[in-house]
């Protein structure tokens, strides 16, 4: 995500913050370079040339020029108007109104409205305990209404019986008289598209929008749409009238300054990331974390959240437990790449660390990818129980028939045994300083805010 500009941006600021003093023409060159970085990002110029303009005025002020640091005081300056050009503040989904709460979603053909209203519909079920109805009203695109059925099935959530050549307004109504009878919560009404915006499609919308009377209007919008951001937003806005943006396959753009753009054009916050394209792969946008992420200042909090909403809290608290006791063998190893795994891909997660995000090439040209993860999943899978259990006994004989049975090479084998052994011999250590809470008892992270989030309550991990 937004891999292209925050490298350039990267680029930049290093060439600043080495210099102890920045000079006009320093600041004049580092603004043209920004400028050049956020076009080619795909970020629409009237937003470059509001967010430059705002840059400048306060990076040559007298406040940075004579700054100790003038290199980190414009970097704060570019995070800062980073966030108030996406929003400021995170923007909770309105279900503040009487049941059931109707979220209309809108967008062009292609742009993932159906898979996000699924995605939407998943969170609201297992997070906030919502009784969701699904509704397709897209009568043109072969077997959409049938693919929202199947996607309401795998997430366990109901959706509206199909009636063969029912017009989108008669679906509506009989959507929220279902809704009202059956006694759910949030009714998700994802809309028909077009390959582009015509007034055929406008009208139809218009005409959902007046019968559902909905507390959300969701534009869905593919963040690689490019400079065709604003010409969306816009029509959308003026015809229709939005409260909320969605940006899909987030991830999946090396540029996607769609994000950056769409917010000013359309007035109204963007809601909902979507990342990946599993059906939990959907997450709620904070300017200040995206803006973290796209100066390679890593997003920890998000990081976090997703551990705890993904990874096994018994597994973690029979973990730790093995840990105390210095106790650590093959089957753990597996249970942790597994749980690696739940927090999506290993490009994203370097992405949320700080500092790390920088080195990301470097580690994925090393070969320390998603892939790796899953040839050492191979690797473990192939050996037998005791084997696993007992790394000890896995000789010459038994490697050769382990990387026959994963598909690799001996020497891989061997390289999954070495970092096993580096695994075990701090497990051991940890155990002799009395495990986790001798750890976090240590002066090193006694009072540091990670010994705290490590140890959580009764030195328990918090997820």
């Amino acid at each position: 995500m937004f891999e292209a500009l925050g490298d350039k941006l990267t680029a930049v600021f290093n060439k600043m913050t080495s210099r102890g003093v920045l000079s006009e023409d320093d600041i004049n060159t580092a603004m043209r370079e920004i400028r050049l970085a956020l076009l080619e990002a795909d970020v629409a110029l009237p937003v470059v040339k509001d967010f430059i303009a705002h840059v400048k005025e306060q990076a040559l002020g007298e406040k940075v020029v004579r700054s100790i640091q003038p290199g980190q005081m414009v970097v704060k300056i570019v995070h800062d108007e980073l966030v108030k050009i996406l929003g400021n503040e995170a923007v909770e989904l309105n279900l503040n109104a009487p049941a059931p709460v109707v979220v209309l979603m809108v967008g062009l053909q292609g742009s993932g409205k159906t898979t996000s209203s699924a995605k939407i519909a998943k969170r609201l079920n297992d997070r906030n305990k919502k009784k969701v109805l699904l509704v397709s009203l897209d009568i043109y695109r072969p077997a959409a209404q049938e693919q929202l059925a199947q996607l309401a099935k795998q997430i366990n959530v109901a959706s509206l019986p199909i009636i063969a050549g029912e017009k989108p307004a008669a679906t509506t109504k009989r959507a929220l008289e279902t809704a009202k009878k059956e006694g759910f919560d949030v009714v998700i009404l994802d809309s028909a598209g077009r390959l582009h915006i015509d007034q055929d499609l406008m009208d139809e919308v218009v005409e959902v929008k007046k019968i559902a009377n909905p507390t959300e209007v969701l534009l869905v919008a593919d963040a690689m749409i490019g400079q065709d951001a604003c010409v969306v937003a816009k029509e959308f806005k003026d015809q229709v009238g939005v409260t909320g943006l969605v940006l899909t396959r987030i991830d999946g753009s090396a540029r996607a300054g769609a994000a950056l753009s769409m917010k000013m054009i359309a007035g109204v916050p963007i809601k909902f990331l979507g990342t990946g394209e599993k059906l939990d792969g959907i997450e709620e946008f904070h300017p200040d974390r995206l803006a973290g992420r796209i100066l390679g200042q890593g997003d920890v909090v998000s990081l976090v959240e997703k551990a705890i909403e993904n990874v096994d809290r018994q597994e973690a608290e029979k973990m730790a437990a093995k840990m105390m006791k210095g106790k650590f063998d093959l089957e753990d190893m597996l249970s942790q790449l597994r749980q690696v795994q739940k927090l999506g891909s290993l490009g994203n997660i370097i992405g949320m660390l700080p500092g790390v995000s920088k080195f990301k090439n470097q580690i994925e040209q090393a070969g320390v990818g998603d892939n790796l993860i899953k040839k050492q999943e191979a690797i473990i899978l192939s050996m037998t129980k005791s084997e696993r259990r007992n790394p000890d006994i896995i000789k010459a004989s038994r490697k050769k028939r382990i990387a026959a049975g994963s598909g690799v090479e001996v020497h891989e084998v061997n390289k999954l045994l070495k970092s096993y052994e580096q695994m075990s011999t701090m497990m051991k250590r940890m155990s002799g300083m009395g495990g986790m809470k001798g750890m976090l008892g240590s002066a090193m992270l006694k009072n540091s805010p990670f010994g705290n989030m490590l140890g959580g309550k009764g030195g328990k991990f918090p997820f």
